[in-house]
């Protein structure tokens, strides 16, 4: 094997860079955080002829400018000795939203290949570009690839491999409109791309000579020099220079102005027939993003996903059930016959087989709800509601960017909390994470499925899709309340790319709804099964040992004493108290413990659901206690991997106890209003 070469893909978010990074990895990714920070990176590997290929898939930023932890990882990435070649991922369909990014990647001086990505869209719209006169006009190689129908990887990575030692622009010609009017010293056309102003241009070449003598071992003096032009905080106070008489102002309005006046003379030469492209994303997006049409139509798209869940779901979750009675009867019948301990029979068969199988039953409308979930992101949807919550975001003093988390909760709050780092200043970073446990996560879910089901009957769908709206409700109103006490607004407007419609790529959903079921199947195999051998343990044994009679034993205990705070919300049951608590260590035990508690061996099935509904009922539970258990394990504390992140991103113990506190206090509160109102109707 010889030499090995980094590559760092930088892009736009939805320009397609982790699926061109996946189509080269596969699923042999690395997955870790940056060293000192929480923002997550994927590492991956190829082999090219001979060489070693290691490739940095990171964090979808707009520009270099340092705002987000994730601008600043990736510039801080991109600046370092570690990559080697730089893959700048652009949407070619969008070519003049996506090459400020890229005039920025040259003016670094490093080695950058420019990706354009979806060139099968560009196709389809009639569109052509001009792939001799880009390459000219930038000074770096341009290869078009598909990342979906994977053509074009093998060029890529050749361009890659060659253009590794070449920091300079290679075969530059291009000319600016303003080129005759120039009375600059140097002729830069023939050594940048990016050309500025001649006000501009003196100004950067008095500051690299102040560079050069204070600061001889920076590697490039051109990009620091723009930057100090722009004040850029974090170069500034790196590489400070007392110039005022150079940098008397901010020039970061002037060198974006003149970066966009270069990209219209780009798209200008280098596409073809734009005029002519099919505007069917803009026709859909009148409707999708429409100012009153908008929410209403992602609450009805969320309602089709739910409706799916439970139809195709629970058809398939019907076979489940009947693989788990056949072998928790056969786990039964052979230790019986080799004279297994009734304890261990128990243990075994009502704990372990009971707990993780139950839960087991719920994967088909758990793979469904992450299959619906990942085609609407892939198809570009999920940016659009986004960007239709924008205004209501911007009255509760959140940007609309905050909303992207709250979504993200719908799949797993864990990585929700973690993107909140997308924002740009802390007080709404620690709001943002208070509120997004109130989502609705997919391990809630089996106890909507089980719950809704057993109480509800054929209203079951809709029971279990108001939780996901009373979750958006909660954490809308909530963030609102406390905007009015801080009486402060959102600082921020919401930037987001609104991505062509596609049609959604079958591997990168394969890819994301595998990762999903596989996380799900292995706490299914640690966490929920070490929790259901403890629930089994306290449930069954006590101060005087094994019992056979469960008020008698710790779990008992423990409940007995919790009784009277959740009386009041309708859950004035030691059963469910201990139910409760458990789901501390992940939602979906609740259910386990459900099965374990109330003695059921598959909870899940027709003849488990009736008996444990016969068993509530005798002690008055009823419909309104079931959607106030609902409501509570809604909004009640997240799970334990979840508060760990929040310590971890938020760096405060404080207030980690103070957000834990605070969202069983609104756990609490609206499942009492949810019991005592429902009882009076």
């Amino acid at each position: 094997m010889k030499e090995e070469l980094n590559i760092g893909f930088i892009g736009n978010p939805n320009c397609g860079k982790t699926t061109l990074f996946n189509a080269y990895t596969g699923a042999k990714l690395k997955v870790a955080n940056w060293p000192g920070v929480t923002v997550e990176k994927k590492e991956g590997a190829m082999k090219y002829h001979e060489h070693l290929f290691k490739l940095v898939d990171l964090p979808g930023i707009y520009s270099l400018t340092s705002y987000t932890m994730e601008e600043k990882v990736s510039r801080n990435y991109i600046l370092s000795d570690d990559v080697d070649v730089i893959i700048d991922v652009v949407d070619a369909s969008a070519l003049e939203r996506n090459l400020y990014l890229t005039l920025q990647l040259i003016e670094l001086g490093k080695p950058v290949v420019l990706a354009l990505n979806m060139m099968d869209i560009v196709e389809e719209r009639g569109m052509e570009i001009d792939m001799h006169r880009l390459p000219e006009m930038l000074g770096i190689p341009a290869i078009g690839v598909s990342a979906r129908k994977k053509t074009g990887l093998e060029i890529l990575m050749h361009a890659a491999s060659h253009h590794k030692d070449h920091s300079t622009p290679d075969n530059l010609v291009h000319q600016h409109k303003s080129d005759k009017e120039s009375k600059h010293v140097h002729n830069h056309h023939e050594e940048y791309a990016m050309v500025y102003s001649d006000l501009i241009e003196d100004k950067i070449d008095l500051i690299i000579e102040e560079l050069q003598t204070h600061y001889p071992h920076l590697t490039n003096f051109r990009w620091h020099a723009i930057k100090l032009l722009e004040m850029d905080p974090e170069i500034m106070e790196k590489y400070p220079i007392n110039r005022p008489d150079i940098i008397d102002r901010s020039y970061e309005k002037d060198i974006i102005n003149q970066k966009y006046d270069f990209i219209e003379e780009i798209i200008e030469e280098v596409v073809v027939n734009k005029s002519k492209q099919v505007a069917t994303t803009d026709k859909i997006d009148n409707l999708l993003t429409h100012r009153f049409l908008g929410l209403p139509i992602f609450l009805g798209i969320m309602a089709i996903v739910f409706f799916l869940t439970f139809t195709v779901g629970d058809y398939l979750k019907g076979y489940l059930e009947i693989l788990l009675e056949w072998i928790s009867g056969g786990a039964t019948a052979g230790l019986e016959a080799v004279g297994a301990h009734p304890m261990l029979i128990s243990l075994i068969v009502d704990g372990i087989i009971a707990g993780v199988g139950g839960i087991l039953t719920f994967l088909p409308n758990i793979f469904i709800l992450f299959l619906a979930l990942a085609f609407l992101e892939d198809s570009g949807y999920m940016s659009r509601v986004a960007y239709v919550m924008d205004g209501i975001m911007g009255k509760i003093g959140l940007s609309g960017r905050a909303f992207i988390p709250m979504l993200l909760g719908f799949g797993c709050t864990v990585p929700a909390v973690m993107a909140s780092r997308t924002l740009e200043n802390r007080r709404d970073r620690l709001k943002t994470m208070l509120v997004t446990p109130f989502m609705s996560c997919s391990a809630r879910l089996p106890i909507y499925v089980l719950f809704s089901e057993m109480f509800f009957k054929e209203h079951a769908m809709l029971v279990a899709y108001s939780m996901y709206v009373i979750g958006i409700v909660v954490a809308i109103l909530v963030a609102f309340i406390m905007s009015r006490v801080e009486q402060v607004g959102s600082e921020n407007s919401l930037l987001i790319e609104l991505p062509e419609y596609k049609a959604p790529n079958a591997r990168s959903i394969a890819i994301y709804v595998w990762e999903k079921i596989r996380d799900y199947l292995t706490k299914a195999g640690t966490t929920i099964f070490i929790a259901s051998v403890i629930m089994w343990m306290i449930s069954n044994i006590g101060p005087t040992g094994f019992v056979t009679d469960m008020s008698e034993s710790f779990a008992a205990s423990i409940g007995k004493v919790l009784v009277p705070i959740f009386t009041p919300i309708g859950l004035g049951h030691w059963q469910i108290v201990v139910a409760l608590i458990s789901g501390i260590a992940a939602k979906e035990i609740v259910v386990a413990s459900c099965g374990v508690l109330y003695g059921i061996g598959n909870i899940n099935s027709e003849q488990g659901m009736s008996d444990i509904v016969t068993l509530l009922a005798a002690t008055g539970f009823g419909a309104v206690n079931a959607y106030a258990l609902m409501v509570f394990c809604l909004l009640y504390v997240p799970c334990a991997a979840t508060i760990a992140t929040i310590k971890k991103e938020s760096d405060s113990r404080k207030y980690t106890l103070c957000a834990v506190a605070f969202q069983l206090g609104v756990a609490w509160l609206m499942a009492f209003l949810v019991y005592q109102v429902g009882r009076l109707l």
